[in-house]
């Protein structure tokens, strides 16, 4: 184990017993053994669109089962470039590549969730990879200090608990839907070389507007919107996804802003064939918000 994922650990074992997420850990650490690493043979990772929740999602047993049986699945990557909901930043920007303070974006939660980290190897590699492959008139600017936020290392820490694997965050310039579809493409060529590029998010963000006397009622504009985005899915339909603003019912509720649907365009950038249907891999609601989640080839 690196000095960086043992500092992890470290924090882990502060967290209680019997909290959810001890036991997700305890639960796990069989199946850690098993991973294949990946190699040339596997051929490219998929491009992955997650739905991330917020640090409650420690507390949501079954859903972490989901991520975490999702990154089983897959080889496990050589290393992770992720795009969150939570940073939008031009010019285009880079996390720091050496293990740092994370960013605890989020309020009014337990103290422990601000005890916890993700301390993951150097990222240089990625670094390096990363802007080569940005065009000479896209400036990027590294971050010295900043880390990762919680919409990169909250489902990452319940995928991938070792934290073993070099991440980079990359921010969201735009939300231009075809500018992120440009941004995915470039991102595209690191799935043949082992790295999981992944665009996190939420499928419906409608936070202002859910019930919380009566949190696990699913609102029509949340489930509207979902079965709309999926079925456009379905179809590979990118121009109808593209105009979410105005052909999506459940609009604006479902996003009354929209960085948490944006990401999508970045994953679907980074596919062979924007077009192709998508595996869902998370389905379902929490808190009545669509967490659907897919991977494409």
């Amino acid at each position: 184990m690196t000095d960086t994922a043992n500092r992890t650990a470290l924090a882990d074992t502060r967290i209680p017993a019997a909290h959810p997420f001890a036991a997700h850990l305890r639960r796990t650490a069989a199946a850690r053994a098993e991973r294949r690493a990946w190699t040339p043979e596997h051929g490219a990772l998929p491009a992955l669109y997650i739905s991330h929740g917020a640090p409650m999602l420690f507390e949501m047993t079954d859903w972490m089962t989901e991520l975490h049986s999702w990154a089983q699945a897959l080889p496990r990557p050589r290393g992770i470039v992720i795009v969150s909901a939570h940073w939008e930043s031009a010019p285009l920007s880079l996390s720091n590549r050496a293990p740092s303070e994370l960013v605890y974006d989020f309020g009014g939660f337990d103290p422990m969730y601000y005890l916890m980290r993700y301390d993951t190897p150097d990222a240089g590699e990625l670094v390096r990879a990363v802007t080569g492959l940005m065009p000479d008139n896209e400036p990027v600017h590294e971050h010295a200090i900043r880390g990762l936020d919680h919409g990169a290392w909250v489902p990452l820490k319940i995928m991938y608990p070792e934290a073993d694997i070099p991440v980079l965050q990359v921010s969201m310039p735009t939300h231009d839907p075809d500018r992120l579809m440009e941004l995915g493409r470039r991102l595209a060529v690191l799935r043949e070389q082992g790295v999981l590029v992944v665009g996190s998010g939420y499928m419906t963000h409608g936070l202002p507007f859910i019930d919380w006397a009566n949190p696990s009622a699913v609102p029509g504009w949340s489930a509207d919107f979902d079965l709309w985005a999926a079925e456009a899915l379905g179809r590979g339909d990118v121009d109808e996804l593209a105009s979410f603003r105005t052909s999506a019912p459940g609009m604006p509720y479902a996003h009354p802003t929209v960085e948490h649907f944006t990401p999508l365009f970045v994953t679907l950038g980074a596919a062979s064939d924007a077009t192709a249907a998508p595996r869902t891999r998370v389905d379902g609601y929490a808190l009545g918000l669509a967490k659907r989640s897919i991977e494409v080839d």
